[in-house]
Formats: C-alpha cells, structure tokens, sequence
C-alpha cells in the first residue's frame, strides 16, 4: 500500500533527480532517498553519465540505516552490468527490507527484472508511486527506447497574436533577454539544434549556447538540397562543433563536396521528399546517442515535423506585443488538421519570465 509519507519521501526523490538532466543523458534521471515516516536518512541522485547510480550514492550517504527505513527510487534499481554494478546487488547488501518504486524501467535489459531480483532476496517492494510524474521524468529515455529516436523538443517565440516577424520579416527581438538566457540554457542541456535550410540562411544562426552549456550540440539544418551557403557562421565554424545537413536524391554533387570541403557532414537520403526526410534524421540522431534535440524553426520544418506527429514537447516563449498584418508569419506551417477534433492534446504549464510567458506543453499520448 502506497502511503502519503511514500508520496511524500518519492516527490522528494523526484526534486532531486531533475538536478542531473543534461548531465546523464543518455541515461535517465533518477533520484533517491532513504528515509523512515518522519525523518531523511539519506539521498542522492544520478549525477552524471558513467557515475554511481542514485541508489548507490544514496546508500553510501547513509551510515547506518534502520530497520525501518524505505529506499524511494524514482525509476526501477537495475540489475545488469553495465558502466557501474547492479544496483539492485547494492540495496540488497544494505539491508533494506522495503523498497518504493516510481516507475518501472523500459529498458529491456531491466523491465521488471530489477523488481523480482528485489523481491527474490525477500525485499518488500512497492512499485507505482507518483507514477505519472517519474514516468514524465524519464520521457526522453522512454522515447529513444521504445521508438529508437531522440525525445523532440519544438521551441518558438511569438506575439500575443500568433505572430513570428512582422510583414516584413523584422522578428529580432520578440522575446525578452531574460528568455533569451532561457533559450541558451536549454541549448546547453540538448545533444542537437535543428533549423530549416531557410532559417539557416535567413538568419545565419550559430546555433550555441551562451555561455557554453553543459553539453555542445550537434547543429543541424534539414533540407532537401544540403542548401547551407558557405560563407554561413555554421559552416565557419564547422571545424569547432559538430554541422550536419541532410541531402536528398537529386542534391547537387558539387554542393556536396562544397559542403564537405569545409568539414560540414552530409547525411545522404535516399528520397527527395522533405517530408520524409525527417523520419530518417530522427533515426540517425537516434543511433548516434541523441537523446534530447531542440528544434528550433522555421514555420515550414515545425510543421512538417507536427504533420509527422514527431514533437513530443513545446516550449513557446509569448511577448506581450501585437504586430498584425494578414502575411506576417504564424510559427507553424504545413499541411495541419482538418478538422478540430482531431487537434492533439497538450499538458501544459506556464510561468512568468519578466514580461513574457514561457508556455511548456507535452504532448498526451
């Protein structure tokens, strides 16, 4: 039976896990903590990809633990080898005889497995506590498992009247700079920042995190052409972090070897349409350990990406400011919806960054 101290102790272990993202990836973030009803006796948390695992460190801030503690762990303790020991081999020689569980843990190797270890060395094992929220914990993983790609981050700012740039493209700035710090902060946590070919040539972005953040980006422009000029701030810096460009059939060889010449990769498609050229980057991001990636515009690559029912949260970033005009652009495109009830559902939360509002969302499976 799930207790309201085991709410209690468990949301605790969530608070901390959230403090490794953007230092564990590609594992998830998981928090720990040792504690009876009424006192803390212990805590920790996954703090970086390759470390002790939060059960361990947790164990290890402990001392001696009494007979009556529970171990709260937002993700199932695994129980396989892999860069550190098992750490369901390390709660059962600490002696804790109950064992709180958040969410089971998706990944084959695990799945279950770690609870009847557990339970096989006579540990009282509570599993599905605050459920929802661990399992929004590790989201990312979940998706990189079960679909073999990266968890989609879609960001955009925008006018009180659904606007990007006003009828003449001016757009700089929409958002405050407080926001703008926000963005680079994000930036600095994902392992990839993907534009459209037009955005990249519009805008010559460089796509980093200011200051360095905790992990450097792969930048990434879509297109169906390898379309990136060669005198961008992208291809300048290609040498110093990581440029791909995605190239279909039919792409220039020329534009290529251009490209490649100055250290650009080039990820060959083997189809001329945009539209199913994003499915194939997703997997390639897949393969090589992305686990988050940001994508960041423009109107016609978020659209294209929404019509593939490829973003799985939405970071929307709304100025107090109204510009207008019948052809000022609305920050996502492509073919859409019909009909409104087919509209996607949303879980969303908002909060004030200065004047503006930052509207997280994700999407209701």
């Amino acid at each position: 039976m799930i207790t309201n101290h085991d709410q209690h102790w468990m949301k605790q272990a969530i608070e901390l896990a959230q403090k490794g993202e953007g230092h564990v990836e590609p594992n998830p973030m998981v928090g720990c903590v040792i504690a009876t009803d009424d006192q803390l006796i212990s805590s920790g948390f996954h703090q970086a990809f390759g470390d002790s695992h939060a059960e361990v460190n947790a164990i290890a801030n402990a001392g001696v633990i009494p007979d009556s503690a529970s171990l709260y762990v937002t993700l199932e303790p695994c129980c396989h080898t892999g860069k550190t020991p098992p750490c369901t081999q390390a709660v059962i020689e600490s002696g804790i005889k109950r064992v709180v569980i958040g969410s089971t843990d998706p990944n084959p190797a695990v799945n279950g497995d770690g609870i009847k270890a557990l339970e096989s060395a006579g540990i009282n094992v509570i599993s599905g506590c605050c459920e929802d929220a661990c399992s929004q914990l590790i989201a990312p993983f979940t998706t990189t498992i079960e679909h073999q790609r990266p968890w989609v981050i879609a960001k955009w700012a925008m006018t009180l009247d659904g606007k990007i740039a006003t009828r003449s493209g001016s757009s700089q700035w929409i958002s405050n700079e407080q926001s703008r710090e926000v963005v680079h902060r994000l930036r600095g946590r994902v392992d990839a920042i993907i534009v459209g070919s037009g955005t990249a040539t519009a805008d010559d972005p460089l796509l980093t995190a200011r200051p360095p953040g905790l992990r450097n980006a792969m930048r990434v422009v879509v297109s169906s052409r390898a379309e990136l000029p060669l005198e961008s701030q992208l291809v300048a810096t290609a040498s110093e972090l990581p440029v791909l460009v995605t190239a279909g059939l039919g792409t220039d060889p020329n534009k290529i070897s251009a490209l490649q010449g100055k250290g650009v990769e080039v990820l060959n498609c083997p189809t001329d349409s945009p539209a199913d050229i994003l499915p194939l980057l997703m997997t390639e991001l897949g393969k090589r350990g992305c686990t988050n990636v940001l994508v960041e515009g423009g109107a016609k690559l978020l659209g294209s990406l929404f019509d593939a029912e490829l973003v799985d949260e939405v970071n929307i970033f709304v100025a107090p400011k109204t510009v207008g005009g019948a052809s000022a652009p609305s920050p996502v495109t492509g073919q859409g919806l019909e009909w409104m009830n087919e509209a996607h559902q949303w879980d969303t939360t908002s909060e004030s960054i200065g004047n503006d509002v930052l509207i997280k969302g994700r999407r209701c499976r």
